[in-house]
């Protein structure tokens, strides 16, 4: 199979629903992760302060998408059918077939739960079965352990720390992690994140 570029699509399971990300979304993502600390605090430091604040920062993702450098997606909470979070897919090639899923904020609400485990295999089986990819990859700030804790849960494998990769928002230098998954990992990653659904 030759892999496929990402593209806007929508992606449904029974927690979940992955659609493109759209202006009309601002409002309950501002609700929902607009203004809480610990889900920005290793993206910007501090919470946008209003929600004219988040709203720019979604028109550049908007905008980012727009220009197909990426795939940016809301997480709708079926059971509310709230927009819980962001997601997305970045950095692809078909030629190498590779994607990194990434961009990735939730509601502290949703953390652990369902909906983030069930957002996570949407993306994976899209990026494996759909689109052909053979390695999926994830980075994260060295210092995140819960971000890097609930890669390795998918059955990604740590791969190494880039030192000195990006300057925080704080003025200091961050290492970044990275993880990957590759297509042949992928059958048995699926089925340990179904069991873990099936547990609810």
């Amino acid at each position: 199979m030759t892999a496929k570029l990402p593209a806007p699509v929508t992606l449904t399971g029974r927690h979940v629903r992955l659609e493109p990300l759209e202006r009309r979304h601002l409002p309950d993502l501002w609700a929902t992760v607009g203004s809480e600390p610990e889900v920005w605090r290793w993206t910007m430091n501090l919470p946008p302060a209003s929600e004219e604040e988040l709203g720019r920062i979604l028109d550049a993702r908007i905008a980012e998408a727009a220009e197909g450098e990426c795939v940016h997606f809301a997480a709708v909470d079926l059971a509310s059918g709230t927009a819980v979070g962001i997601t997305g897919y970045h950095d692809f090639s078909t030629k190498d077939e590779s994607v990194e899923i990434g961009g990735t904020l939730y509601a502290r609400s949703v953390w652990r739960t369902a909906v983030n485990t069930e957002a996570k295999l949407l993306l994976l089986t899209h990026a494996f079965e759909d689109l052909g990819m053979g390695r999926v990859f994830w980075k994260t700030d060295a210092l995140n352990e819960r971000s890097r804790n609930a890669i390795l849960r998918l059955g990604a494998q740590f791969e190494g720390v880039f030192r000195r990769h990006r300057l925080r928002p704080t003025g200091t230098w961050r290492d970044t992690a990275y993880f990957s998954m590759l297509a042949d990992e992928w059958p048995a990653a699926k089925s340990r994140l179904m069991e873990r659904l099936s547990r609810g």
